[in-house]
């Protein structure tokens, strides 16, 4: 399998900030390194996004925020309301975790739910990333939730979170990508930490990067972050 690269590394790299105690400066470093870059976007939490979209006005950078991050538990019409404020606020690109508790359950109608109220939240108005957090979940229920996820009008799927017990595999890229097809994105996040990683990652059907480490990864360095 070669590598598939269609565009510019930069441009698969989605630079992420989101530790707890990240302060107003470490976003306005994050946005810096980004525009320097040219990366895809920057992905915050919800309060940082009118800062970002201000920071990134007039680059080719997108503002993306997560959502129901990082357990995905709270209710449907929570997401959407929480994903409709940070479109607001000027967020073009929405990540939601979905409720793995539902997965687990076998509650697909309430995944459903769960994915297109937020769908419906984010149409016309922002791209939709839904973070399925893979490592929590067996082949069967990956396959299922990607196919909702298709069904209902979500523009990605995407591993992880990066906060639970394991990121992104080149099987599960694979796997997602194998079940979506070449409509939807394939996000790989959690644990991309070298250039050579984001290869293997594309080689396998991903069209983003996720990863807090990008600059390190773009300057042939190691990264230390996990996500």
């Amino acid at each position: 399998m070669g590598f598939k690269a269609t565009k510019e590394i930069n441009k698969y790299i989605d630079h992420t900030l989101l530790k707890s105690e990240a302060d107003m400066h470490a976003v306005t470093q994050m946005c810096g390194e980004a525009k320097e870059y040219d990366f895809a976007s920057v992905c915050v939490h919800p309060c940082n996004v009118k800062q970002v979209a201000s920071e990134l006005r007039g680059s080719s950078v997108k503002t993306c925020s997560v959502i129901g991050f990082p357990s995905g538990a709270s209710i449907p019409k929570v997401k959407a309301f929480e994903a409709a404020c940070a479109i607001e606020d000027g967020a073009t690109e929405i990540d939601m975790v979905v409720n793995i508790g539902a997965i687990k359950n076998a509650d697909w109608d309430l995944v459903e739910d769960d994915i297109g109220q937020v769908v419906a939240a984010c149409k016309g108005r922002a791209l939709l990333k839904v973070i399925i957090e893979t490592c929590l979940l067996k082949e069967e229920e990956k396959i299922k939730v990607c196919r909702i996820a298709k069904y209902v009008g979500a523009n990605y799927v995407k591993t992880s979170t990066g906060f639970s017990t394991g990121g992104a595999t080149k099987e599960d890229i694979a796997l997602m990508r194998q079940v979506v097809g070449e409509e939807l994105g394939v996000k790989a996040s959690g644990g991309v930490r070298t250039l050579e990683d984001v290869k293997v990652m594309i080689e396998h059907g991903a069209s983003r990067i996720g990863t807090s480490g990008g600059v390190s990864i773009i300057n042939g360095r190691m990264s230390d972050k996990a996500y």
